[in-house]
């Protein structure tokens, strides 16, 4: 039994990889079923066990990126005692992720197209709006009744600075750019 949990684990895996890629180079409109399919060597039973749709299979590849940019900004806080600068840290290391091009077009471009704007921002909230607080909170600089505030403006910050980046003719540019800057308002905003 363990061993067909394990196959099972392993396809379903290997399907999300293969995905990513199809998905980062073509985008989500430009990726079929079929092209997963043959470049992952499935069966389209096989898929269909693990992804009930194409839908269901992009929320798993964007689910992996959110996981991976989010151990990102874990290890670039690591061992950071003070709020602030872990805070700012891991907003940079938010915006250095636009780099990647799996991160610009799974996350940035298409996540908001095809979840909706709503739902990617509720997402985006969901996995990052809880942590802002809470170093606000603990960073002691704002004040506790504009700590919800400043938060979501933070996140809409970053993010729309992440965007201009993933809109860009000349992504390697737009990031050292976008980077400076980002450093720059959050120096005025926390600080730090």
């Amino acid at each position: 039994m363990n061993k067909k949990i394990d196959r099972g684990q392993a396809t379903r895996e290997h399907l999300v990889a293969v995905a990513t890629g199809l998905f980062t180079e073509h985008g989500y409109d430009g990726t079929s079923i079929e092209a997963v399919l043959r470049a992952a060597d499935v069966s389209r039973g096989a898929l269909y066990h693990h992804f009930p749709g194409k839908d269901a299979l992009f929320a798993a590849v964007l689910d992996t990126v959110y996981e991976r940019v989010g151990a990102d900004g874990a290890r670039a806080v690591e061992g950071m005692t003070d709020p602030m600068t872990a805070l700012r840290a891991a907003c940079l290391a938010w915006i250095r992720s636009t780099r990647d091009p799996v991160v610009r077009q799974v996350m940035l471009i298409d996540a908001p197209a095809v979840l909706g704007w709503q739902r990617w921002r509720e997402i985006d909230e969901e996995r990052t709006l809880g942590g802002i607080k809470a170093a606000l909170r603990r960073g002691g600089r704002i004040p506790a009744a504009r700590v919800d505030l400043f938060a979501h403006v933070l996140l809409a910050g970053m993010n729309e600075i992440a965007m201009l980046v993933a809109r860009a003719d000349d992504h390697a540019s737009a990031a050292a750019e976008a980077e400076a800057a980002a450093g720059d308002l959050l120096d005025r905003l926390l600080g730090t």
